[in-house]
């Protein structure tokens, strides 16, 4: 990372994390919404800006946009911990945000200015020549509140104390494409890389359609099962499933086996557009997106937490197999929707 900033705290910096809990904690904390973006850490020291990232790589050529709206809402000097996200009719489009990193420079500023970046500021970890990371949170946001400058393109994460009005965030939210709920505790300090803090996450099942699975880097064993889900007539890939103990994923090769025979006959996603390679991964373009195919006979349920267009945005969870179910009875109906909730309503609250 360039290091044409003079600051208290210097680049890269890790992010604090949160941990997950399954209900909401009560107590001495402060409340906002979970954003589904680019974790990112501003540095700024009058016109010269840095960008970090949760794995402290720096993104600063790929959003010139948030760069320039930095300096207009951002004191000259100072240390930001936020999220860059991307609003597109009244929700946050993660899979566009990621479109937003491409090698190309023209590539680059033409996203820059199609599908402008917001960014989220949720923390100040240094002000003027003042490091704040061993400053109480509470204090830190209240620092906060008053350095930032709201523009269209800058905000101030919504909070509250509340713990019945972050319950109502936490369902109302989701429908402008938000993540959850995090609890900050207001005597926490500013601890890089630890997870200190609590995120409530939506969590749900689905019964999907086995279709396929992709071997471990480590071996001869599976790594993911590959999902689906019909869509009418038409068997759409909607992610994988993973995290199996190493023992399991062993078994499962035994398990399978039975389905992989003549499995590449007829296979749904043969040569079309809606298996895992019709659609290839902006995020890594090259991703191996190979498979082993399995005829479509089994159904699994899994745990996922929402989805991005027709996909799970994060890998699900195995929970276990549904014998009892007819893979042609899986279909994207049986997936919760979210009420509709526009994101202005959220930097309204």
């Amino acid at each position: 990372m360039n290091q044409g900033v003079k600051l208290p705290v210097m680049p890269p910096v890790s992010p604090m994390l949160a941990k997950a809990v399954p209900e909401m904690p009560e107590g001495d904390f402060l409340y906002e919404p979970k954003w589904d973006g680019f974790r990112s850490i501003i540095f700024r020291d009058g016109d010269e800006v840095e960008v970090g990232s949760r794995n402290e790589k720096p993104m600063t050529r790929y959003f010139p946009d948030v760069v320039e709206a930095v300096k207009a809402a951002l004191p000259p000097r100072c240390v930001v911990d936020g999220e860059i996200v991307v609003p597109q009719a009244g929700r946050l489009e993660f899979e566009t945000l990621q479109q937003r990193i491409h090698p190309a420079e023209s590539r680059v500023r033409k996203l820059a200015a199609e599908t402008p970046a917001h960014f989220i500021a949720f923390d100040l970890l240094a002000l003027d020549d003042e490091s704040l990371m061993s400053v109480p949170f509470g204090e830190r946001r209240a620092l906060l509140d008053k350095a930032v400058t709201r523009t269209a393109d800058v905000h101030l994460t919504p909070g509250t104390r509340d713990v019945a009005e972050a319950k109502r965030w936490f369902t109302d939210f989701e429908g402008a494409g938000l993540d959850g709920v995090v609890a900050k505790g207001l005597a926490l300090t500013y601890q890089p890389d630890k997870r200190v803090m609590f995120k409530i996450k939506h969590a749900r099942t689905a019964d999907c359609v086995l279709a396929g699975f992709r071997w471990h880097k480590s071996g001869p064993i599976v790594g993911s099962l590959v999902l689906g889900l019909y869509d009418g007539d038409q068997l759409r890939h909607v992610g994988v499933a993973a995290s199996f103990p190493m023992k399991r994923r062993a078994e499962l090769v035994e398990e399978l086996a039975p389905l992989r025979e003549d499995a590449d006959k007829d296979h749904p996603w043969a040569g079309n557009e809606f298996g895992p390679g019709g659609v290839p991964n902006r995020w890594n373009a090259g991703k191996d997106m190979s498979f082993e195919p399995l005829r479509p006979e089994w159904v699994v349920e899994v745990a996922y937490d929402q989805m991005e267009g027709h996909r799970f945005r994060h890998t699900a969870q195995f929970r276990h197999w549904r014998r009892d179910r007819d893979p042609k009875s899986c279909t994207f109906a049986q997936l919760e929707r979210p009420l509709k909730c526009a994101i202005e309503d959220v930097f309204g609250a």
